[in-house]
């Protein structure tokens, strides 16, 4: 009698387990760092409120910002007129409320999609404007492509509408300069925006002056630093807001033009304004490397116009040469280096 032959099995084992995707816990903020933002909140209203009043009192006397030396620097002749703080109020709300509206922006979408977030933080300095700006921190991984859409165009979206109301009332309450208008010490350039709302509202108020030829409302100056500020957001680079755009439509295109922007940048510092080279340095650092995403769900037909309504609000509001005069070169050319060149 034969018997069946049989094949040595494998003895079985437990399947392994695939961990489920971590859901984003949105934590409260702790009481601590309520006080925290509240406090950065005053320190920040205060110090663009000191800088709005040299505003105010320049422009109520007909001549432009930064003509003097009191005006890069008004914080000692502010502190001798403490009486007119309240001047310096329509220049420091116009500049939060558009960084506000830009980081809630982002800060609301976060908690759509179960983003761990924190509050806006607004910083104070002793800049031009008060402030360094404002930023949120994201504490949790952003899992989809179209969360990070949607919350990269959020803030650049909300921070723009407002910004397009405060420039419309700057714009209207501005006015022109009188006799010999005084050498501004620094020169600002009107980004696309602005001279394209100053002809919509020629057609209602034919009195607004042209752009070279005007004494910026205070309102109007607030606007120009949150346009600005707009603009450097979205640069489809790293981890600003650009860039998350970019990454959620191609990884492989944000790759690419990270390093043409860095590149870009450091040209654009060199020849047209100092300040891009701060942003040309700062992409490079590795913190700046934009992290993976998860869920690679193609975007909606919807999400996807958010791509193309971003790059119309870059294009309007960039500007290559936001400060005349101020490029490396220029600066350089500037320096006294003690050689006597024949």
């Amino acid at each position: 009698m034969s018997t069946a032959s049989t094949l040595p099995v494998a003895p079985l084992r437990p399947r392994a387990k695939v961990p489920a995707p971590e859901l984003a816990i949105v934590r409260p903020p702790a009481p601590e760092r309520y006080l925290l933002h509240l406090l950065l909140f005053v320190l920040t209203l205060l110090t663009t409120t000191l800088i709005g009043m040299r505003y105010m009192y320049d422009f109520d006397l007909g001549r432009a910002p930064l003509t003097s030396q009191t005006d890069i620097l008004p914080y000692d002749w502010a502190w001798n007129n403490l009486g007119l703080l309240h001047t310096g109020l329509p220049f420091s709300l116009t500049l939060i409320a558009i960084l506000l509206a830009h980081e809630f922006g982002h800060y609301i979408t976060c908690r759509w999609f179960g983003v761990d977030a924190t509050l806006p933080f607004l910083f104070p300095a002793p800049t031009l404007s008060g402030t360094f700006g404002a930023v949120i921190r994201i504490r949790s991984r952003i899992q989809s492509r179209a969360a990070l859409m949607v919350i990269g165009a959020s803030g650049p979206i909300a921070g723009f509408l407002v910004a397009i109301a405060t420039t419309c009332y700057g714009l209207l309450n501005s006015k022109a300069i009188e006799g010999d208008p005084v050498p501004s010490m620094i020169r600002i350039s009107a980004p696309g925006i602005m001279t394209w709302l100053r002809t919509l509202l020629l057609t209602a108020n034919p009195d607004i002056p042209p752009l070279l030829h005007m004494v910026p409302h205070p309102v109007l100056v607030a606007s120009w630093i949150g346009i600005l500020i707009t603009a450097i957001n979205l640069i489809p680079a790293g981890q600003l807001d650009g860039g998350h755009i970019l990454y959620a439509l191609s990884p492989r295109a944000h790759r690419i033009c990270h390093h043409v922007m860095i590149g870009l940048l450091l040209y654009l510092g060199t020849v047209e304004w100092l300040g891009w080279l701060f942003w040309a340095f700062l992409l490079l650092l590795p913190a700046m490397r934009h992290p993976r995403i998860v869920d690679k769900t193609p975007l909606s037909l919807g999400l996807l116009a958010l791509a193309p309504l971003s790059l119309a609000i870059l294009l309007l509001t960039a500007s290559t040469q936001p400060v005349a005069g101020m490029s490396l070169a220029q600066v350089l050319l500037r320096i006294h280096w003690g050689f006597w060149i024949r």
